[in-house]
């Protein structure tokens, strides 16, 4: 058994959105083969009896929080294992705070088979002891990714897949109606993109004057909206809850926002990308902000932070996306979209909008952690003395340069590389025996 005592550390309650300096001791017992569990010992405004051999951690001015939930993001294993690895994708998120990862279907095989999800569930299981993020897939809605025919999904779901999304805008409508009543009695979750592809053509930017002035070729929010009409009339008809991820436009906020006063059974989530950044940003041409759906104006850009306020958007996605250097460094019509984010998304938006006064820290925390882990149908484990925790102790105020050689991710396809940035995190606390739970 070990002792670690944080001292004087900002202790996010993210039940209250509200935040207090106590001291924390956590001990953790080891189970045999690297594993173990951390669990809390004490909370108080001061701790002065310690056990012997503890190990004391000046920790005024840290944040420690629920550990991080990532919604959605892409390896590239199976199949681009030059882009990420399952280990590689594992340790960036870890270094990014995040405790449990989700990892989306659309991999070369595609995730259609309970053979495959169980195949990589196993193996992240085998490095969980140095690597302590609990690593699920979604399982794919439809066979290889295509929108065409309906898997086995009471077979994925018995594989244990986090739940059913294609990472594919939907296209036949009768087979997005026929799912959503299939799947109605497994109760897992369905996360779909609402994007009108036959409508977007070669747009590679958001619509507007900006797209203009740079020559980009334009995106009609029509794109995004037509499709979340009809994701939302599907729901109506259904009644089978369902989460509408990648949400860009100020259209769409409001579509999300009128669905949901009819008691309407979904939630939403935008990317950290598209709160940070707008159209304006893309006068570099940096291929790193070429995102899938583009970037928005900055009437989008507001809209999405107000629609998160005002709990319209219920979560921030990573949509970690990463690309080998060759992939990216390509004109920016050639570039594939994405970029990566799992080690940058707290420190940057931390920055951006805690720093500023916009957010609480607990208000940032909330919709990094406890708000996607109930998209997914899952609550957090209970900061409570002998319980298994899952923590994330984060400095903000640490600087660090991006670069490959600090990076854990294999890619480093961003527009922040070679900037220096604030806030790091120190460390993630996961017991083994800490368990995904209903919610």
């Amino acid at each position: 058994m070990k002792w670690e005592l944080l001292r004087q550390v900002t202790l996010l309650d993210l039940h209250q959105v509200t935040a207090r300096v106590v001291d924390v001791l956590l001990q953790w017992v080891p189970q045999g083969d690297n594993f173990g569990s951390w669990s809390v010992n004490t909370i108080a405004p001061q701790i002065e009896a310690i056990p012997t051999e503890t190990i004391v951690v000046e920790s005024q001015g840290w944040i420690l929080g629920a550990g991080l939930v990532d919604l959605y993001s892409h390896s590239g294993e199976p199949g681009f294992e030059s882009r990420e690895t399952l280990e590689s994708i594992a340790q960036a998120a870890h270094a990014g705070g995040f405790s449990r990862l989700n990892l989306l279907p659309s991999t070369t095989p595609a995730l259609d088979q309970a053979a495959l999800i169980g195949q990589i569930h196993h193996q992240s299981d085998r490095f969980f002891a140095q690597i302590p993020v609990q690593l699920r897939c979604w399982g794919a809605l439809s066979l290889h990714c295509q929108g065409k025919q309906m898997p086995e999904f009471a077979e994925l779901a018995a594989a244990g897949c986090v739940g059913f999304t294609d990472d594919a805008p939907v296209q036949d409508w009768v087979l997005l109606k026929r799912s959503l009543e299939y799947l109605q009695p497994l109760q897992k979750p369905i996360a779909l993109w609402p994007c009108h592809r036959s409508f977007q053509g070669s747009g590679m930017a958001r619509e507007g004057t900006i797209a203009l002035q740079l020559g980009i070729p334009p995106l009609s929010p029509l794109s995004e909206t037509l499709a979340l009409a009809g994701i939302i009339e599907c729901v109506a008809a259904t009644g089978t809850p369902v989460h509408l991820m990648r949400i860009s436009t100020a259209r769409g906020v409001d579509l999300i926002a009128q669905a949901k006063a009819q008691g309407l059974p979904i939630t939403a989530s935008t990317t950290w990308m598209h709160l940070l950044c707008h159209t304006g940003d893309l006068q570099s041409y940096n291929t790193a902000l070429r995102l899938d759906p583009p970037l928005g104006n900055p009437t989008d850009q507001a809209a999405l932070l107000q629609g998160l306020e005002q709990g319209i958007l219920d979560a921030i996605a990573v949509d970690h996306s990463p690309y080998t250097y060759e992939e990216k460094q390509v004109g920016f019509d050639g570039a594939p979209p994405g970029a990566i984010g799992l080690e940058l998304v707290l420190p940057l938006l931390w920055q951006a909008f805690v720093e500023t006064g916009r957010w609480t820290a607990a208000q940032l925390w909330y919709k990094l952690s406890q708000a996607p882990a109930h998209c997914l149908h899952q609550s957090l484990c209970p900061l409570e003395p002998g319980s298994p925790v899952e923590l994330t102790l984060f400095n903000p105020h640490q600087t660090w340069v991006v670069n490959p050689q600090t990076l854990k991710s294999r890619s480093s396809n961003t527009p922040w590389l070679g900037q220096e940035i604030q806030g790091r995190v120190v460390k993630v606390y996961r017991s083994s025996d800490s368990v995904l739970t209903a919610g």
